[in-house]
């Protein structure tokens, strides 16, 4: 290798040792940017399609919620549909059974009258008998004047024979169609209760598909308040004293107000009423709490949350939220429902926004690129609030997310580990 300058011309001259020695150095740095490239392209193709699934996932469970809630829908109707009917053949049956014993009270009323009747048509028998007999003693005795009067008090007593015999003609009729009408009622008592037995059946299989399908919806819903420190029971009492409306399909049953106990499938309806209402408490308490993920492009979780060392001061600090890193720009969403009480520039955070959830919750999304949101806005889970960026405090395109409960900073998976199974 020759050297010109002002001072003259030199060389070098590199040996087979020193060509070798270049060569390996060249082959260690190409195998290393090949390693490197390898590892980093591996681990954006694995953590994306762990993304993709994970997405996946989501979509089939909110499908699954989505049909579980159309049946929870379609069964309550249904359940209603069957109290209504159920309480129409009580009804039908009730007035059927007055019926039957109206025709019975009709019943012993004209065997008693025909009883009556009897013996009245026996003492007038007897008595015609009798006056025939006299009629006919002096018939012999030639007592003209006996014979009349006997005579016409036997065509009363033959007018009163007809008569009678009529009347017992009459309440054997009578008596016959009011048996007809007893039997016919027996049959129509005996086809409505069987239609009530298989009312009742059907009663019991809406009721106990109802029953599972709400205890399936809310066991993982409770569990998913407990695993973030929320008490269930407290969870609900807010939420009753935030929304106590009444009315529309959750309305509870009435029951009598005569002091008449109440039927058990009127509690049990209610029972599940009750349910059902704390299901969508519980539903509208989860829009509440930030359970969902503030990205959901494909990004690249780079720091949790705890101590670690700090990548511009050094030293140990604790990192307060948790780091993923993608593309400048790439949107970021609100997790829960709430308020926006800060959208601006804060030292160290860049610019920064601060959402205050129910339950004291506090959420911030740090280092943006630019914000879309104002303050005192309400926003909802889903809404875009702003977009990644590498303002403030940073050393990449990142987003910082923080979750913090009355001021203090907690742990943020622990509320998106625990929605992983619900949401």
């Amino acid at each position: 290798m020759f050297v010109k300058s002002d001072e003259g011309t030199r060389f070098f001259r590199i040996g087979p040792r020193q060509h070798l020695l270049a060569g390996a150095g060249a082959l260690a740095l190409v195998a290393w940017s090949v390693t490197a490239t390898s590892f980093l392209v591996i681990e954006l193709v694995q953590g994306g399609g762990a993304r993709d699934a994970a997405l996946n996932e989501k979509l089939v469970y909110e499908q699954r919620v989505q049909v579980l809630a159309a049946d929870r829908d379609a069964h309550r109707l249904a359940a209603l549909e069957a109290q209504k009917g159920y309480d129409a053949a009580l009804n039908e049956l009730a007035g059927y059974q007055a019926r039957l014993l109206e025709a019975e009270l009709q019943i012993t009323e004209l065997e008693q009258g025909r009883a009556a009747l009897q013996r009245i048509l026996h003492t007038a028998m007897a008595e015609r008998d009798s006056a025939q007999e006299r009629l006919a003693a002096l018939a012999q005795d030639d007592g003209t004047a006996d014979v009349a009067a006997l005579e016409r008090r036997s065509a009363e007593a033959e007018r009163t024979v007809d008569f009678l015999a009529r009347a017992l003609n009459d309440t054997a009729q009578d008596k016959a169609s009011a048996v007809t009408d007893a039997t016919s009622a027996l049959d129509r008592l005996a086809a409505l209760e069987h239609e009530l037995d298989l009312k009742r059946e059907s009663n019991e299989r809406i009721f106990a598909q109802l029953e599972e399908a709400v205890v399936l919806a809310m066991e993982p819903l409770g569990k998913m308040f407990r695993d973030v420190g929320l008490p269930p029971e407290s969870i609900l009492n807010q939420m009753r004293r935030q929304y106590s409306g009444m009315g529309g399909p959750l309305t509870p049953i009435a029951m009598s107000t005569k002091g008449t106990p109440a039927d058990p499938e009127s509690l049990r309806a209610n029972a599940i009423i009750e349910q059902m209402d704390m299901l969508n408490l519980y539903r509208i308490a989860a829009d509440k709490v930030p359970f969902a993920q503030p990205v959901h492009a494909s990004v690249r979780r780079t720091s949790g949350f705890g101590y670690r060392r700090d990548p511009i001061r050094g030293g140990s600090r604790l990192h307060a939220g948790m780091d993923w890193a993608g593309a400048y720009g790439t949107p970021i969403y609100a997790s829960a429902d709430g308020v926006v009480t800060h959208a601006g520039w804060q030292s160290g955070y860049g610019r920064l926004v601060k959402i205050q959830h129910e339950f004291g919750i506090e959420t911030r999304f740090a280092h943006l690129s630019k914000i879309n949101v104002q303050v005192g806005q309400r926003v909802s889970r889903g809404d875009m609030i702003g977009g990644m960026g590498n303002s403030g405090r940073s050393t990449g395109t990142h987003l910082h997310y923080e979750v913090r409960v009355n001021g203090d900073p907690v742990n943020p998976m622990t509320y998106i580990k625990a929605a992983a199974d619900v949401f």
